[in-house]
């Protein structure tokens, strides 16, 4: 696949890959990419979410519910020493 840029455009690719460290321009455009598929991913997951009856009410006691269970998972991957 071949993409035609304006000089402008080219220029903004190129210094990317210089200041991000990328081997290349098409490294570059892979990771845009990538984001992209994530992003759309994402914004399915939340009209999907949207779609759908809440399973509990969201509460005080459940975001302190949501938070000891990150806390424990937090202990957990320590003493694993994040190994899965």
């Amino acid at each position: 696949m071949n993409v035609s840029l304006p000089d402008a455009m080219k220029s903004f690719v190129d210094e990317q890959v210089v200041e991000r460290g990328y081997g290349t321009s098409s490294e570059y455009v892979r990771e845009l990419i990538r984001k992209d598929q994530q992003r759309l991913q994402l914004r399915g997951l939340l009209l999907q979410g949207g779609r759908s009856a809440p399973a509990a009410e969201a509460d005080k006691a459940y975001f302190d519910g949501l938070r000891e269970r990150v806390r424990a998972a937090g202990k957990k991957a320590s003493r694993d020493g994040g190994k899965r």
